[in-house]
């Protein structure tokens, strides 16, 4: 460590982090993408049969980081839908969210959202080191997600889309989810470090 590192006033803050939550699509598996594409394809096929100006294509990177990544289903839905102007009622916004998980479960099932190699040295090294770990996640695909990626046993506590639902927990940008992880993990959210890719 430099002496101007040692003067970072972030230093103090990582010295005094005693536990780590991390998200998972995109942070700690490879499954952003599918996430993606399916509600790439869920938002297309449903503006397809809006009447009127044809709408332009859902853009799986500014849409996607913008409106839904993070989000639960529903909320991603309707947070898109507004943000195009669109006056969609509840029904439309279950219908876009169901596909959406239809077909982001076939993509699942196809293969796909392996963990990033580089955050895996990372956390078994957080482990071997003692540091609590949490995975959070408003995906009810997490749990899954982490066992297919065999990085289940990396994490002291999970919470994720299915755990959030049964507790009421609101989706981000609220911190429910952290806090909820912190917790569980016995330690306050000010001694814990957040790993997180999504805007919200």
């Amino acid at each position: 460590m430099t002496a101007r590192t040692a003067r970072s006033p972030v230093v103090p803050a990582l010295r005094a982090v005693r536990a780590v939550v991390c998200d998972t699509d995109g942070v700690v598996t490879d499954s952003a993408r599918l996430h993606a594409a399916a509600w790439k394809g869920a938002f297309d096929a449903y503006l397809a049969g809006l009447p009127g100006t044809p709408q332009p294509p859902f853009d799986p990177v500014g849409d996607y980081l913008r409106h839904v990544d993070g989000r639960s289903r529903l909320d991603g839905a309707a947070a898109c839908l507004a943000a195009r102007g669109l006056d969609a009622d509840g029904s439309a916004v279950a219908a876009v969210a169901a596909d959406k998980e239809e077909r982001f479960t076939r993509r699942l099932r196809e293969g796909g959202g392996d963990a990033y190699p580089g955050t895996v040295r990372l956390l078994r090294a957080r482990r071997d080191a003692g540091v609590p770990l949490a995975a959070a996640s408003a995906s009810r695909h997490a749990r899954e997600l982490l066992e297919r990626a065999g990085v289940r046993d990396c994490f002291d506590a999970l919470v994720d889309g299915s755990e959030a639902a049964r507790l009421g927990l609101p989706g981000k940008p609220d911190p429910a989810l952290f806090l909820e992880a912190a917790r569980r993990l016995g330690v306050p959210p000010g001694r814990c470090a957040v790993v997180e890719d999504a805007l919200a």
